[in-house]
């Protein structure tokens, strides 16, 4: 039958797995030395890609391993040890570096294909508890990412030694972006979709409204049909141009709003008298992230785009950088 646990012995068993697993990547802190740089250098210096591979919980830790490479500038994939030995083998090639995962370092289906990867003459790293299992003792280079302990109070599921080996992975992961000046440009063009990449990647041009989507009236235009220009293409305002399209002027909702508290008569006042001649504009290749800056800076919803001659390409507004996940 299940245990009755109150809420305080819950608390202290969840504190003691933490402490245990703190304990545990503290320590690998200190077992860190000249096989960390070589194993740092092994990846570094291939020509190929870093293959990740591990059976079980090991497996699952090396996949997360190989995407966090793969990510941070290091070529990286995951091949599971039981379809490399059903024909996923052709996928590591003499050029590649295998990196093993194996708390035992004993793993049957890991241990298999080591003849055969030695064979084909691709460099191993090996991540294991046992530094004289036969995975620790045939890598190139081995990183013990042995534990005192297992958090299940067991201590037989793998917990603390999981933990340990994700941890000296993102290690690993991390001094190889050092190594190759890994930026965070380079992050963002590994992660077009993120929020990172959205910000570092994508430009105003990506984002505006263009052609017919512009609304744009010339300054004779009476404020009533520039209203209806506002209201058909739906972005809070509208431009005001020359009949070579360089911006005059920009008229908003606010300004609307304002003219109509002032008695202002619609059917007669012309645009040119009620724009605003000194209104914000930024061209196509500025970041839409600089975007948002100018409209926070000026505390404004729109924004007219312009040509290097300040002739009217696009408009968006902070609907249209929301949608983008730039805001």
């Amino acid at each position: 039958m299940p245990k009755a646990l109150s809420q305080q012995e819950l608390v202290a068993l969840a504190r003691r797995v933490l402490d245990i697993e703190s304990r545990a990547v503290s320590r690998l802190g200190q077992r860190l030395g000249g096989s960390f740089a070589a194993a740092c250098h092994l990846c570094l210096e291939t020509t190929g890609r870093v293959v990740v591979t591990g059976m079980g919980k090991s497996g699952h830790v090396g996949g997360k391993i190989a995407a966090t490479l793969a990510s941070t500038g290091t070529p990286a994939f995951f091949v599971h040890p039981a379809e490399a030995s059903h024909g996923d083998l052709g996928m590591i090639t003499a050029q590649d570096v295998l990196l093993a995962v194996s708390y035992s370092g004993e793993t049957e289906e890991v241990v298999i294909i080591l003849p055969l990867i030695k064979r084909m003459g691709a460099k191993m790293i090996s991540m294991t508890g046992r530094p004289q299992s036969t995975l620790a003792r045939t890598a190139d280079v081995h990183l013990d990412v042995s534990v005192d302990e297992e958090a299940c109070p067991l201590n037989l599921a793998p917990t603390a030694s999981t933990t340990a080996t994700l941890a000296m992975g993102d290690a690993l992961a991390v001094a190889l972006l050092e190594l190759r000046g890994f930026t965070a440009e380079d992050f963002a063009l590994s992660h077009p979709s993120g929020t990172l990449g959205k910000r570092l990647l994508l430009r105003v041009g990506d984002v505006m409204h263009t052609g017919d989507e512009v609304p744009a009236v010339k300054p004779e235009t009476r404020l009533s049909q520039g209203l209806v220009e506002m209201s058909q293409k739906g972005l809070g305002m509208t431009a005001v141009v020359d009949d070579k399209r360089r911006l005059l002027g920009i008229f908003t909702d606010g300004d609307l709003r304002r003219a109509l508290d002032a008695g202002v008569d619609v059917h007669k006042t012309l645009m040119k008298d009620i724009m605003h001649v000194d209104c914000k504009a930024a061209t196509a290749d500025i970041l839409a992230a600089e975007a948002v800056h100018l409209l926070e800076e000026h505390k404004i919803t729109g924004l007219l785009i312009v040509d290097h001659e300040r002739r009217l390409v696009g408009a968006l507004n902070v609907h249209d950088l929301f949608r983008a996940g730039v805001m």
